[in-house]
């Protein structure tokens, strides 16, 4: 079993085919767009291959350390993944096939007029082992 991580993006990715920003959907439209995302989870629970999966909050802010007491935050000049990244699934599944067979089935989630998003969801693996660094 290898683990990816299935991401979705609110930007940076192709536009999906029903690219209609989810806070110009109907409640109804957001309902059911949720009701499939936790659908799918819980089959894939049934299967033993979720692991976990969450829709990210639009707030952020990066934060480093500057000196003692002086953590400064910033909202940018960077790219910041509040405006990227709208939620994750992990999965842990047998194959690189098998994680671009369930991302393409997320991708078809309800959304404005409840028909499939068609959105572009980025597959990427788990680093199984850490690099060995030799002299």
């Amino acid at each position: 079993m290898a683990k990816y991580l299935l991401l979705k993006h609110y930007r940076g990715n192709p536009a999906a085919v029903n690219d209609v920003p989810m806070d110009q959907w109907t409640p109804e439209e957001v309902s059911a767009h949720l009701a499939y995302m936790d659908d799918f989870a819980k089959r894939l629970e049934g299967t033993g291959e979720y692991v976990d999966g969450q829709a990210l909050a639009p707030e952020g802010a990066w934060v480093r350390y500057d000196g003692e007491g002086r953590p400064p935050v910033t909202d940018g000049p960077f790219a910041e993944t509040k405006d990227l990244i709208a939620g994750w699934m992990v999965i842990d599944v047998d194959s690189y096939d098998r994680a671009v067979e369930l991302a393409g089935e997320l991708s078809a989630a309800p959304g404005a007029g409840g028909k499939p998003i068609h959105e572009w969801l980025e597959v990427r693996p788990f680093l199984a082992a850490h690099p060995s660094v030799t002299d």
